[in-house]
């Protein structure tokens, strides 16, 4: 193809995609900051490239708007279409003269990756700096990779919000260049139109598909047949859905479909794309492990840990080692915490360095890390790698031409000598932790039964769950979430306690992690659901026909595909009505079993049941799960909110409800503890909260006594003073 009809296809792209007729938003304005701070650039643009300008559609460090194609940097990496690096303009004498090289911006160093819409290359994600570089390091350009992939997903999504009001002329438009096979059909199941790649998928030339049936081209029996088609068409309207069809070879092909209807002269038509599944997988592995990485230094987060943890603990002996830093805290303390993310970026180089290549080292928080060994059930095996960390972290760090020195403190545990679950393991690790600080730091140590002493009390309580179950020693307390605007009570959460007979009420935080790892864990869940729903009946007449009951959802029937079904039961036995419900997910739930999760969710809101993504943005939950998953609420974490006291602005705050506002999402902001708090959040969007400004977690007659008064006029319950 020669290099014109290639610039004339991704022109036609750029201007199908409906990006250059609308602007950007704080969601790009974010990426753009993120990456000129990870590359540590004073500039950074995404950048739409089209026949005659560059036009930066989000940008940090640059006044311009736009500049000439001709003089732009991008209109290069998009001809290559590849990354581009110069690392000193100054030396390329296609560059040196410049105006943006010459004049401002002074632009001595780029680096640039091209992103796409429909597999063309329509701009750019770049940084900038004034001062040249020797290069992009390994790392830095895998970040920059990964901002660009993250930038053509936010962008095509942009682009087919902006497609949904001309949903047809748009579909024939880019059939008849799309590299996807797109097909129209009507309501019988014959074929009436479809485009080129169409053809080179079936093998049936254009004139011959009017006389073939959908049906004849899918493999699944189900839907060999009218209804059978029709039915399928129907629950897959709005959705991707996996399907098989088969070529006039008789080759069968895995794609994904999309399926669109409307009218044509009264008549519903029906529009599919197909894509192969390969690249659809390949996104999302790149998305999932974006969203499985700690930001700072690119190691596995706890997440991805846990995931690592669940598949080795089921196929033979793992050795886990907690490492913490010693001295640390006097980093950032001292020379601040840009010296200390330094460190830990050094830190985690060292860690690597020490392990075998097929163990995993990762970022649990803070300057904890966590080193796990598949296979390796041998303390000596163990200790040997844990000393090589001690040695290494005692190696003083260079950090802006200043000598740090800080060390590590290392506990081993050993699976299944020590422990069988994840965090059962990482608990014992922790209590060797706890006696290497003891003993001096800068140390390791082996976990041995006699540290056991400690957790006795913990011990003890997992004998009692079946004991706390018969004699209903569970109780529930509920903390309200409210209107931000005038305090005015919307929901409640349903959170557990236990009412010990011996050390009175426990917090979920000295028995959750033991009971939701014991066989009680279902039986204990479907109580805590149906007792929140009973609950929540009774205060609907009063608290008004918005209120909604806030529930954990149960990770264990999530996974066995049990939890639509029983929760059904239970609001039909309780009398609350599904609109009322709403049940809270985390992004680790749904992951580890995400087909089986997310068909199940599915069937949940189609009852009517709401779906809030608890903890939302502290496992940085991919847009793939967004938009599958039938979400109905984010959740802010209490983290982010804590973080208003220390900085005017959080970005990811923004970023959160930016992406909610995009999915059509409602937004409940938690741990909220000052007015401070409450108003900024209100300033920029968020309209509903919880935390301790309004009132901690409390038995249902203390809720109802002081939140629930009732206005004789109106018969309405609203928050009493």
């Amino acid at each position: 193809m020669s290099q014109i009809s290639k610039e004339a296809r991704r022109l036609d792209a750029l201007l199908r995609s409906g990006l250059l007729d609308i602007e950007s938003d704080e969601t790009f304005a974010s990426l753009v900051d993120v990456a000129a701070d990870r590359l540590r650039a004073p500039m950074s643009t995404i950048s739409l490239i089209d026949s005659e300008r560059q036009i930066y559609f989000a940008k940090v460090g640059i006044c311009a708007s736009s500049t000439s194609r001709s003089e732009s940097f991008c209109t290069h990496t998009v001809e290559l279409n590849e990354a581009l690096v110069i690392p000193d303009t100054f030396r390329e004498p296609r560059w040196r003269q410049s105006p943006l090289v010459t004049g401002d911006p002074h632009v001595r160093f780029y680096a640039g990756i091209p992103i796409s819409f429909e597999g063309l290359p329509i701009g750019t994600l770049c940084v900038l700096d004034t001062e040249p570089r020797e290069g992009l390091l390994p790392e830095e350009r895998l970040h920059l990779e990964r901002y660009a992939a993250l930038a053509s997903e936010l962008l095509e999504l942009r682009a087919l919000r902006v497609q949904s009001q001309t949903e047809v002329v748009r579909f024939r438009q880019m059939a008849e260049t799309s590299p996807d096979p797109m097909l129209v059909g009507d309501r019988e199941g014959r074929v009436l139109y479809w485009n080129a790649a169409a053809e080179r998928l079936f093998g049936y030339r254009f004139a011959e598909a009017g006389q073939l049936r959908i049906d004849e081209l899918i493999v699944e029996e189900a839907l060999a047949s009218k209804a059978g088609l029709r039915d399928w068409i129907s629950r897959a309207l709005g959705h991707v859905r996996d399907i098989a069809v088969i070529d006039r070879r008789r080759v069968v092909h895995r794609m994904e479909a999309s399926v669109s209807r409307w009218l044509e002269d009264g008549k519903p038509v029906y529009g599919a794309v197909l894509r192969d599944v390969s690249e659809r997988r390949e996104r999302e592995t790149a998305l999932l492990d974006l969203a499985h990485r700690d930001p700072l230094t690119g190691l596995p987060n706890r997440s991805l840990l846990r995931n690592r943890l669940e598949e080795w603990l089921a196929d033979g002996p793992v050795s886990v080692l907690l490492v913490d830093l010693d001295g640390f805290k006097d980093v950032n303390d001292t020379i601040g915490n840009a010296a200390g993310d330094e460190v830990l970026r050094g830190a985690a180089e060292r860690l690597l360095e020490c392990v075998r290549g097929q163990d995993i080292v990762a970022r649990i928080g803070g300057d904890e890390f966590v080193v796990a060994l598949p296979q390796c059930g041998d303390p000596l095996a163990a200790s040997g790698i844990a000393k090589r960390i001690v040695d290494a972290m005692e190696q003083p760090f260079l950090i802006n031409d200043r000598v740090v020195s800080i060390g590590a403190s290392v506990g081993i545990a050993l699976a299944p000598s020590h422990a069988e679950g994840i965090d059962e393991l990482l608990f014992c690790a922790d209590l060797a932790v706890y006696k290497a600080k003891k003993d001096g730091r800068h140390r390791h140590r082996l976990y041995t039964p006699t540290l056991r002493a400690a957790v006795s009390e913990r011990q003890r309580f997992v004998h009692e769950f079946h004991r706390a179950i018969e004699r209903e020693e569970f109780v529930l307390h509920y903390q309200p979430q409210v209107r931000l605007k005038d305090g005015a009570l919307l929901a409640a959460e349903a959170l557990i306690r236990w009412q010990h007979p011996e050390h009175g009420l426990l917090q979920p935080a000295a028995f959750l992690p033991a009971l939701l790892s014991s066989r009680h864990a279902v039986a204990v869940n479907d109580w805590v659901l149906r007792t929140a729903c009973r609950q929540a009946a009774a205060w609907l007449p009063f608290a008004g026909a918005h209120f909604r009951i806030g529930v954990n959802a149960c990770a264990r029937r999530l996974h066995g595909g049990e939890i639509a079904g029983f929760t059904a039961d239970v609001l039909a036995e309780t009398g609350l009505p599904p609109d009322n419900l709403e049940l809270e997910i985390t992004e680790t739930a749904v992951l580890a079993k995400e087909g089986i999760s997310v068909a199940e969710l599915r069937n949940l809101r189609e009852r009517g049941v709401g779906i809030a993504l608890d903890d939302f943005g502290t496992g940085y939950a991919s847009l793939s799960l967004l938009e599958h998953c039938p979400l109905t609420r984010l959740k802010i974490d209490r983290s982010f909110v804590q973080k208003m006291n220390e900085r005017p602005d959080v970005p990811v705050i923004r970023a959160i409800l930016q992406l909610a506002k995009g999915f059509g999402l409602q937004v409940v902001a938690e741990g909220i503890e000052t007015e401070d708090q409450m108003s900024r959040l209100a300033r920029k969007g968020c309209a509903e909260g919880q935390g301790y400004l309004f009132s901690r977690p409390v038995p249902a007659d203390v809720l109802a006594t002081r939140f629930l008064s009732k206005d004789a006029a109106s018969g309405r319950f609203v928050q009493a003073a």
